[in-house]
């Protein structure tokens, strides 16, 4: 009875972050955990077993964070950070949401996407019939920028291993870029978001194992609550949309088209 009242409630709460995404008329798409994704990834400097377990890759994340990431120095950013934000989610997600780095919320509490802009990720993700814990959220750096501002490319560099191997161990089959820092970085283009937004593109070969991953463009959420239109809307949800059907997620309908 209480298995039967969890999916009740679940069902319901994807019906309202659906709604809210797009300003209703549509319905969420079923709960339908990804795949699990079998890889070999070496981490830089090191060499992972060929076949990893998620347990393993739990682990080597657990010590690029604790070991690497929350003792970082290499830019001035740990002058000003409360916590360093590593990440979180499912270590064998295969989808990856990459944004440009944390907020206040997020250098606060060391979790990623955790204020306004992170409430809106969360009901995107399930409104996709995902939860976070399917998924893996991480950011270009792992220290707040002071005052939220865009992250200086000698920062983005301090932190590029550390992104480049959380990819390589985790080895998703699609990611997920979200604005423009993570879209020009992770794709090595000057080419802006509003052009490349909702066109599949594949990642390049930054390190052993992570070229040709699937990569889709969309607007960062925080764009998506300045800018907050149904023509912007939109676009996001149509470029959800696409990456589920790449991964074989059941689309969302809108209400009557299935007689319900």
């Amino acid at each position: 009875m209480n298995e039967d009242a969890d999916q009740l409630a679940r069902a319901a709460r994807q019906l309202i972050d659906t709604d809210d995404l797009l300003g209703g008329g549509f319905l969420p798409a079923e709960h339908h955990p990804l795949p699990e994704v079998q890889t070999s990834a070496p981490a830089a400097g090191a060499e992972a077993p060929a076949e990893m377990t998620p347990a393993q890759k739990a682990a080597m994340l657990k010590a690029l964070d604790e070991e690497e990431v929350r003792t970082c120095t290499l830019c001035g950013l740990h002058c000003t950070r409360t916590h360093t934000v590593f990440g979180e989610g499912d270590p064998s997600a295969a989808l990856v949401f990459v944004g440009e780095g944390p907020g206040a919320d997020e250098d606060a509490t060391g979790r990623p996407f955790v204020g306004r802009a992170g409430e809106l990720l969360t009901k995107m993700i399930e409104a996709m019939g995902l939860t976070r814990q399917d998924v893996f959220i991480c950011n270009m750096v792992k220290c707040r920028p002071p005052g939220n501002r865009t992250p200086a490319p000698d920062e983005i560099a301090a932190c590029w291993s550390y992104l480049i191997r959380q990819l390589q161990i985790i080895r998703p089959k699609v990611l997920v870029t979200l604005g423009n820092p993570s879209t020009q970085g992770l794709l090595n283009t000057r080419v802006g978001i509003t052009r490349l937004r909702g066109q599949w593109q594949k990642l390049p070969e930054l390190a052993p194992g992570l070229g040709g991953i699937d990569v889709m463009p969309t607007f960062h959420p925080s764009y998506v609550l300045r800018q907050y239109t149904p023509d912007v809307r939109g676009k996001v949800w149509s470029d959800l949309q696409a990456v589920m059907k790449h991964l074989g997620l059941a689309p969302a309908a809108r209400k009557g088209a299935t007689g319900r």
